[in-house]
């Protein structure tokens, strides 16, 4: 489940790169959608979040994590500031 309830973080939104470069939208259906540069939906598939913390499952099978700390998504070697 995406949606916040008092155990879980809000993370739905848009997340970027302080470069800019990587956009990350978590849509309040449980889907994300990455975008690399000019690459849109570089990366889609679904995620579930536990209190701050976030399971990936990218449409072709691969798995990440992420953990939100001090309103900061950090995603494996990503770090990624709320929009």
């Amino acid at each position: 489940m995406a949606k916040a309830t008092e155990d879980t973080a809000d993370v739905v939104g848009m997340w970027v790169t302080a470069d800019g470069y990587i956009r990350q939208e978590l849509r309040s259906d449980g889907r994300y959608d990455e975008a690399r540069g000019n690459r849109r939906s570089a990366y889609t598939g679904r995620y579930t979040v536990t209190g701050s913390h976030i399971d990936y499952v990218d449409d072709t099978g691969f798995t990440a994590t992420g953990d939100i700390r001090d309103s900061v998504l950090y995603h494996e070697h990503l770090v990624l500031y709320r929009e």
